[in-house]
């Protein structure tokens, strides 16, 4: 199971909010290049970076940020926030960018799926973002009035690189995973999830592992930047056995 350090960027700086309010931030680094160099040196395979402001403003805010982290890394980078279009996932592309994540395009614009599936054909994440069981969109301030039940299996259809599921109430709390709606969630799909929101400590990391192979990713932030939790460590417990887990 891979982990995914979180750069999340807010007028240029890595933060992190508290359940996605935007008014609710907490900065970490002046300098979002050299904290994903930082991840890399640590041991991170991959990074999850996400454009807050594009996500609020529906078109891409830190492309530059985004570009200079590519330049600085040599691991995977999947990007969201604000991608709405072809021509921006292309732009991502074009700068070196792995993965992309479509949330509220993926909702609205079907066909935006399905057109950046068939050219970039593994390369296409979708975020499930919930809160209080209802898929959020712009940046989780907007209800959809869909749930997972209503989306998810639709999707099947799409080769997708898989679904990023949220559950907002969760994220940037510390309080854990939401392990009952994960393993709904991967009910729901064929297509392999990457969890998001709450993972605080190694035990979280154990219990997700518990839903594989459904679960192969996890996405970590506050918990990794407050020091609640050591990637080297994430990073071994993500990568274990389950006989290892056993004689532990």
């Amino acid at each position: 199971m891979k982990i995914f350090p979180a750069i999340d960027l807010k007028g240029g700086r890595c933060v992190r909010l508290r359940q996605g309010d935007m008014a609710q931030e907490t900065r970490y680094s002046e300098d979002p290049p050299a904290m994903a160099k930082q991840w890399q040196s640590l041991g991170a395979e991959c990074l999850h970076v996400v454009d807050l402001d594009g996500a609020v403003e529906g078109l891409p805010q830190h492309v530059t940020d985004i570009e200079a982290i590519v330049r600085q890394v040599s691991i995977p980078i999947q990007v969201g926030g604000g991608i709405r279009s072809l021509e921006t996932i292309r732009r991502y592309m074009s700068i070196g960018v792995a993965r992309v994540v479509l949330g509220t395009a993926a909702l609205e614009q079907p066909e935006l799926i399905a057109k950046s599936c068939e050219e970039f054909p593994g390369k296409i994440l979708v975020g499930i973002d919930i809160k209080q069981g209802e898929i959020a969109l712009r940046g989780w301030v907007e209800g959809s009035g869909k749930k997972p039940d209503d989306v998810v299996p639709f999707l099947s259809q799409y080769p997708l690189a898989g679904i990023i599921f949220t559950d907002i109430s969760r994220d940037g709390m510390l309080d854990g995973p939401n392990i009952q709606a994960l393993e709904h969630v991967t009910s729901l799909t064929t297509h392999p999830l990457i969890a998001s929101g709450g993972v605080t400590k190694v035990s979280d990391i154990h219990a997700i592992k518990n839903i594989e192979p459904h679960v192969f990713g996890v996405i970590i932030g506050k918990a990794l930047y407050e020091g609640t939790i050591e990637l080297t460590s994430a990073l071994q417990a993500a990568s274990r056995s389950t006989s290892e887990e056993a004689r532990c």
